[in-house]
């Protein structure tokens, strides 16, 4: 491959440099604090700090790979499908009527990639380390549930027109909680803990496996105030995306407690379902909001999303090819010429056709494989794998993955930086942990 040969001669020529230098000797223990900083930053910093410690992340890592000796690069399969999709990105940036807007878009996504193949390549010697990025992930989206349940009592006023009271009494108009992410608005709050949820729920199951009592009880606990927080944030797709995630939790731990436990496990799930449906039926805020779902182009946010679909998907038909350019400012620009209303929109409230609109048909082709095929070998990982901590990871990594991408059928939220961090790096552990394993039948 061409890149090792550009590192192993990088390497050979700076040998000299290295053994001399206890800063690049020890160049992991850098980069880990500003993996972890970047998770912990993004739950107060603003866009452009975040990034600036994902930028150090991927400049450490380059600096690793150009010095540190049989340092290499190894594309998964998985992985072609990304980097055909990020080349793919490349052409539709030059193909752009706004290059420049496009290139800022453009190279928000270099950052987004290069800091999952810098998190690839440290997890790569440090597997060990990947219950600290899920535990950091896991403290972070517990630390928001937590603000989230405060805020619930605080009776927050709306920021901006969240949701459709036109036809509400006051008593059922939820208070949507925002968190501490910037910039504030519970779409974003939801999509970030939904993203995150998984961790916490995997925690429960990593101590339970180690048979710490206390943390496991703990973790569960949390985990109740996360999916509270989550109900808070009146985010209809962030609820439709919990479903999936409860569901995926009970098809995946049914590998462990269906066999032994199936009585108990049947009453388990049954009570969870029970419970979810009472707090949807008999809280008025919440059974409104919810109901609102199936409102259709009786709700006006239902009904602005229906405009801005229509109207992508003419944009789309326009520039099927190659797409307007990437990016949220771009987009902006070009919809002002295919708007329904008076509205303006920032993206297209659909992730899939996002990337056509921005990217092209064969864009969106490209991210399509590089999913299916992602979750094709995580699903055959944790069907055959008898290591239960590894098959948590991936499960945490495969449900947090499957919940974002669901969210992300009535939402955007999926390209800020505070989600797309932490869904690059559940890739990332899917990575590490999946190709040396996912060919045999037991490991």
């Amino acid at each position: 491959m061409m890149f090792n040969k550009v590192f192993k001669f990088s390497q050979n020529k700076s040998s000299y440099l290295f053994e001399n230098s206890l800063f690049l000797q020890n160049i992991d223990g850098f980069i880990l604090p500003f993996i972890l900083l970047t998770f912990v930053c993004s739950t107060f910093m603003s866009s452009d700090a975040i990034g600036f410690f994902a930028l150090i992340v991927m400049f450490l890592t380059f600096v690793k790979m150009m010095t540190k000796p049989n340092e290499s690069v190894d594309f998964k399969h998985f992985e072609i499908w990304l980097i055909a999709y990020f080349m793919i990105v490349l052409i539709s940036l030059f193909g752009s009527t706004l290059f420049v807007l496009s290139l800022k878009g453009f190279l928000k996504t270099v950052i987004y990639i290069g800091f999952y193949f810098s998190v690839v390549q440290y997890l790569k010697s440090h597997k060990n380390h990947i219950v600290w990025l899920l535990g950091a992930i896991a403290v972070c989206v517990a630390g928001e549930s937590i603000i989230g349940f405060l805020q619930s009592f605080l009776h927050l006023e709306a920021i901006s027109t969240w949701q459709d009271t036109s036809r509400l009494n006051p008593e059922d108009i939820l208070s949507r909680v925002y968190g501490t992410l910037k910039p504030f608005n519970p779409n974003l709050f939801g999509g970030y803990l939904v993203c995150g949820f998984p961790a916490l729920l995997g925690a429960v199951f990593y101590f339970a496996n180690r048979k710490h009592l206390k943390l496991t009880l703990l973790s569960l606990a949390l985990s109740v105030l996360g999916i509270y927080a989550i109900f808070q944030t009146g985010c209809r797709g962030a609820y439709l995306a919990l479903m999936l995630i409860l569901a995926s939790m009970f098809l995946i731990s049914a590998k462990f407690f269906w066999n032994a436990y199936k009585k108990l496990y049947i009453s388990f799930i049954s009570a969870i379902t029970v419970l979810f449906f009472m707090a949807i039926t008999f809280v008025g805020a919440l059974r409104h909001r919810f109901l609102s779902i199936f409102a259709m182009r009786n709700d006006s946010s239902n009904s602005f999303r229906f405009n801005v679909y229509h109207s992508s998907l003419d944009m789309f038909k326009d520039n099927w090819l190659l797409g307007i350019g990437v990016g949220n400012k771009n987009f902006r620009e070009i919809y002002g010429l295919y708007m329904k209303t008076g509205f303006d929109a920032l993206s297209a409230y659909n992730i899939f056709l996002e990337i056509a609109v921005e990217s092209g048909i064969f864009a969106l082709i490209a991210f399509l494989g590089f999913l299916f095929t992602l979750v094709k070998d995580a699903i055959k990982f944790i069907l055959n794998s008898i290591d239960n901590e590894q098959i948590i990871f991936v499960s945490v990594s495969l449900i947090s993955i499957l919940a974002v991408m669901f969210h992300g059928f009535v939402d955007t939220v999926f390209f800020r930086p505070q989600i797309q961090f932490m869904f690059w790096t559940f890739v990332a552990v899917i990575s590490t942990i999946v190709p040396a394993n996912v060919a045999n039948k037991k490991n």
